[in-house]
């Protein structure tokens, strides 16, 4: 079964931190973090439409030049989220340049940014064509830990402590449809666009015994029609939704390690910073990061499938085979404390 999300990181464990997402058939990506994006191919960042932005540091966020670089021109909404300060940093960001010639382009970007604070989401819109000066309304809607939501997926955030609000990030697909080639073929049907039509009707909650009408071609000619119920029975193996969560830049320090914890239960995949050794836990605790060894603590209670440790501070350019120990052998002894107490029997 192929998955709907395709995460990878954008640099190496020593580079900035960022993870690219794309989502499977469709032309669109996601990106959490804006550092350093060069490594990115132009046609991967012109798929972009949503950025969640953990903070302002300059490894977080320079990759905003690069990305307002390679959208202008073009007629696209960008969808940005950061912390709190977030609009004044995309204000200073535009106001670096002058626009002074940008009302002659015929396709016109619109930025949409969004700041988190702890009780509400404060949204300000940018447009080009405007010199981007902001629109005169100003949206305020209340902070429930949701930043996006479409028919088939979330986002949502927890604001962490950094020494300043950083926020963690989690995708959650609502379910994944996986479509049955072979049932297709054999109702006589071809694949094609309309599947995206038949997920979204099940995404939205269409009426299951309500008609389906496959439309196919550039016109999008009517075709066959099924009841949705049936349908799906035959061609589509409903299964859990992907969770995909993203943690950077936090001290380990309570509240943080409980609140992602709890934020990244059950994930399939963390990403998670581990900036230094267990050796360096006090330099790590003075510089709000995470030790390899408490990223491998937090993935183990947080019940992830699988996780991936990056972030590496340049101070371990060459410990990078330890930093991967220490988070295994923590993760690792955590499972099998866990397994210990679940068989009725004591660690060690």
């Amino acid at each position: 079964m192929r998955p709907f999300f395709h995460p990878r990181t954008i640099n190496g464990p020593f580079g900035d931190p960022g993870l690219f997402i794309s989502f499977l058939f469709e032309k669109r990506a996601t990106l959490f973090d804006l550092g350093d994006i060069y490594s990115l191919p132009s046609r991967d960042i012109l798929k972009i439409s949503h950025v969640f932005v953990s903070h302002t540091h300059m490894d977080h966020f320079s990759g905003f030049d690069r990305l307002l670089r390679l959208f202008l021109g073009r007629n696209k909404d960008l969808y940005i989220y950061g912390p709190e300060g977030f609009l004044k940093n995309i204000e200073g960001k535009l106001a670096g340049y002058s626009w002074n010639l940008v009302q002659n382009y015929e396709y016109n970007l619109t930025i949409h940014a969004a700041q988190v604070g702890p009780e509400e989401i404060v949204t300000k819109t940018y447009r080009c064509r405007n010199r981007f000066a902001p629109d005169p309304e100003t949206m305020v809607n209340t902070f429930n830990g949701t930043l996006h939501e479409e028919p088939a997926l979330a986002v949502s955030a927890i604001i962490l402590d950094h020494g300043i609000p950083c926020l963690g990030f989690s995708m959650k697909e609502r379910f994944h449809v996986n479509i049955l080639k072979d049932n297709v073929a054999s109702l006589g049907l071809e694949i094609g666009p309309w599947l995206r039509e038949f997920k979204e009707a099940l995404f939205t909650g269409q009426d299951p015994d309500s008609e389906f009408e496959i439309r196919t071609g550039k016109v999008k000619t009517a075709g066959r029609s099924f009841i949705l119920r049936e349908l799906s029975k035959k061609i589509a193996l409903i299964t859990p939704g992907q969770k995909i969560t993203y943690i950077v830049d936090v001290a380990f320090g309570k509240p943080n390690p409980d609140k992602i914890i709890e934020f990244a239960n059950n994930s399939d995949h963390l990403y998670i910073e581990a900036s230094f050794l267990n050796k360096d836990r006090e330099l790590s605790e003075k510089k709000f990061h995470l030790t390899a060894r408490q990223a491998g603590y937090i993935a183990a209670k947080a019940n992830v499938k699988q996780y991936t440790i990056f972030h590496f501070s340049p101070r371990n350019i060459d410990c990078e085979e330890l930093l991967l120990r220490e988070a295994r052998d923590e993760y690792e002894r955590q499972k099998a404390e866990v397994k210990s107490q679940e068989s009725g029997g004591s660690s060690q």
